[in-house]
């Protein structure tokens, strides 16, 4: 026997061909709850021909729109006033208009962020809503969602790059409650999203203080309390047991079995996500180039000079796009890993590559004739401690930031849906 419709929704909701809402609620699509939308998607001033220079009016393409914020860090065009006169025939950007990118990459969201004029670029749309629909900020939110981006995604097209055409855009329905519940609900993503700031420019803070750390301390600029004397300047090749790069040869790869790092693993410092091959492979790989907990690992094609201190019991074999780095007993191997983080490092690797090489690559012989500047055992082991302690202070204040940033989309889910109400 089937179940009844009503005997399914809780009291207080209604049934809509998207699924239950609260009484109250609305479903109204983009179009309804627009009162503009500024659209000059696959166009810019420059391909028109208009000039750009001696102007300070920014010009938003989907590269500066990133999730949440406008970023014009980003390679940045500034046009004229008279190039915006010319072009912004629609209208003009309004703070807190919300602006989303529509392909490559498509569905980040941000809002204009001041009363600065914009230039509306290439890949994304700008909505100046209806203020008797819907609330700025609310939508901001609500764009962000997961059940919006699912939206977009299932009603975008393109093989290559997934993009959206306005029509079906402008055809999307959204759930809303009533503006007094949009504004509550506003206020508590926002307060959440201004403690995610604040740690995020903690972090930003704290890294750099590493940076200038590693800096003063590993070239002996700043020296530790109880510490003095002359430091010697050794190739690193003195200071390993050996340096080895990875298998030549391209192992069959396998669905599970032992973890196979490449330079990808390194740069993007991800050993969770890797290549597998068979136990068979790797024993035979190892007998040459077997990676341990201590050693440190550099990428020497593509990309120079990333570097990753194995200090986890590893069970792994590599490419040979890594070379792999055995520290002696002349040098701590956090000293030597930290060492490698500094600029100075990087730009004696990359002075030794291979010059005109495609991709970018140095022989294993110069890896070992970088330079290393080297106090005693003992104040190695004082600068490194102080630096893994900055390290292990960083991943806590990440660590705090993530939990904190999956708290909120859970809010987000609950909040957005009417399954929590704050009304």
């Amino acid at each position: 026997m089937t179940m009844s419709l009503h005997a399914t929704i809780k009291s207080g909701y209604k049934q809509t061909e998207g699924g239950a809402i609260p009484e109250g609620w609305t479903v109204l699509t983009i179009a309804e709850l627009a009162e503009k939308i500024i659209d000059y998607r696959g166009r810019t001033p420059k391909k028109l021909g208009m000039e750009w220079g001696g102007g300070d009016i920014p010009a938003l393409s989907a590269g500066n729109v990133k999730m949440g914020h406008i970023d014009l860090d980003e390679e940045t065009y500034w046009g004229s006033d008279s190039l915006y006169k010319r072009w912004m025939t629609n209208g003009d950007t309004r703070k807190d208009d919300v602006v989303l990118t529509t392909e490559a990459p498509l569905g980040n969201v941000a809002l204009i962020p001041d009363a600065r004029r914009y230039i509306m670029s290439q890949r994304t749309i700008l909505l100046q809503t209806n203020p008797a629909r819907v609330v700025n900020r609310f939508m901001f939110h609500l764009m962000r969602s997961q059940s919006f981006q699912r939206l977009l995604t299932e009603n975008s097209t393109g093989s290559t790059a997934a993009g959206i055409k306005r029509a079906q855009f402008e055809r999307l329905e959204l759930t809303l409650p009533p503006i007094h519940e949009q504004y509550a609900i506003t206020e508590v993503l926002s307060d959440v999203d201004k403690l995610l700031g604040a740690m995020n420019n903690l972090i930003a803070k704290k890294r750099d203080l590493k940076q200038a750390a590693i800096q003063q301390l590993l070239t002996g600029k700043r020296r530790l309390p109880g510490f003095s004397g002359e430091w010697e300047v050794k190739r690193l090749g003195q200071l390993c047991r050996s340096i080895t790069d990875g298998t030549h040869f391209t192992p069959t790869y396998v669905s599970n079995g032992v973890p196979f790092y490449s330079v990808e693993n390194v740069t993007a410092d991800n050993f969770s996500e890797t290549k597998f091959i068979t136990r068979r492979a790797h024993n035979i790989l190892i007998k040459r180039c077997k990676p341990e907990k201590g050693d440190i690992l550099l990428t020497r094609i593509g990309s120079l000079g990333d570097t990753k201190l194995i200090d986890w019991d590893v069970d792994a074999s590599i490419y040979v796009s890594l070379a792999l780095l055995k520290p002696g007993d002349r040098v701590d191997s956090r000293y030597l890993y930290y060492y490698s983080k500094h600029r100075q490092f990087v730009e004696d690797l990359e002075a030794r590559s291979l010059m005109n090489a495609a991709p970018k690559k140095i022989n294993m012989g110069e890896i070992g004739a970088v330079p290393i500047p080297l106090p005693l055992l003992t104040e190695q082991t004082a600068i490194a401690s102080i630096l893994s302690d900055m390290d292990a202070e960083l991943v806590a204040l990440e660590q705090r930031r993530d939990k904190t940033r999956a708290i909120k989309l859970g809010m987000m889910q609950e909040l957005l849906t009417g399954k929590t109400r704050l009304l």
